[in-house]
């Protein structure tokens, strides 16, 4: 198949953003599966396995479409006008959690089971991780410390939390992806000398920082549409403690429903061989006190077996037969009902 992969930003990235990363590794994966990627992307973009076309904003999308395309895979969310009478088959790959009442395109792919529900809709695919990108996992490495790994300065993924269990465990907490002093969303200050800020790390930077850690800190205050950091820590080795919200318990715990599909409800807590999700502090304290008793090896070979990029890239060369075949991904529009809005969810003690 001849595939344009379209998004509205530079590629390669040099930061921990997710939709980027995932396209990359889908192209670079849809490359070495025989099929035929081309990038439609913005100006200043690189790529050594794809033709790189540089996508004009302003211009009517269906006007850049090459000749000879199969299918148009969207990794963010067209305005609706660009795709009426759009002339190729497409889908499109929603990374975000939405604010507002909404409807969305019937080709749409959500991150999640727990994603997709909450739009009422059932197609998901999981991100995948191309692994060749992470250096060397070692296991026997002395592990001192927890992590932290994400956008800091978004407060939904509550790097405060993660500070207050690494302060209250008597551990220190490396925090990967944020600095000390926020100015982006609003001026805060971490003062917690349990806390040490590394920014944006190089990537043999991060890897080295992740192969010495005892786990992945992650008590996030929304619904996480799915989590990178929570597969690239499993993958370095490290358990995951968080919070049940979102796809997090589906990740984690591997709970399905009674006719085997993936759960997408809520619990107020999961424990698995990979980490401890709950919405109470003392229960993920206890937790983090006994990280020792978690196998980083079952961690990392977790991490392999479900969440390659390789994995990904057959789901979605999938549902690309199936919208090639005329197959509408959903039958109805998938919905948003009722607003959520910016409010953050809760923990106890």
């Amino acid at each position: 198949m001849k595939i344009l992969l379209v998004l509205n930003s530079r590629i390669p990235t040099s930061n921990y953003d997710d939709a980027e990363r995932v396209f990359w590794w889908q192209a670079r994966q849809l490359h070495e599966m025989g099929h035929e990627p081309v990038v439609l992307v913005k100006q200043g973009s690189m790529c050594d396995f794809a033709p790189v076309l540089v996508l004009d904003e302003k211009k009517a999308l269906a006007a850049q479409v090459p000749e000879g395309v199969d299918i148009v895979h969207f990794f963010y969310r067209p305005a609706a006008k660009y795709l009426a009478e759009f002339p190729k088959p497409y889908l499109i790959t929603n990374f975000d959690n939405s604010t507002k009442a909404d409807a969305f395109d019937p080709n749409t792919v959500f991150l999640s089971a727990n994603h997709a529900a909450r739009h009422e809709a059932e197609v998901y695919v999981y991100p995948g991780m191309d692994f060749r990108d992470y250096g060397n996992v070692l296991l026997d490495f002395p592990r001192n410390y927890f992590h932290f790994l994400g956008d800091a300065a978004w407060r939904g993924r509550n790097v405060r939390g993660a500070i207050d269990l690494a302060s209250r465990t008597g551990t220190r907490l490396h925090v990967i992806g944020g600095s000390r002093i926020n100015f982006r969303k609003g001026l805060r200050i971490s003062l917690s000398p349990s806390a040490r800020f590394h920014g944006v790390l190089s990537s043999d930077g991060r890897n080295m920082m992740l192969n010495g850690s005892r786990g992945l800190l992650f008590p996030v205050l929304w619904h996480e549409p799915f989590g990178l950091p929570v597969i690239e820590s499993l993958y370095f080795g490290c358990p995951v403690f968080g919070t049940p919200f979102g796809a997090l318990p589906e990740l984690l715990c591997r709970k399905v429903n009674n006719d085997g599909r993936k759960w997408t409800g809520q619990v107020d807590a999961c424990f698995s061989e990979f980490g401890c999700l709950s919405v109470k502090r003392s229960e993920l304290l206890e937790a983090i006190r006994h990280a020792h008793g978690f196998s980083p090896e079952r961690c990392t070979e977790y991490a392999t077996d479900c969440f390659s990029a390789a994995r990904m890239a057959r789901d979605y060369v999938h549902l690309y037969e199936r919208v090639l075949n005329g197959e509408a991904l959903h039958a109805y529009a998938p919905t948003l009902k009722e607003a959520p809005g910016n409010k953050l969810l809760s923990m106890e003690e």
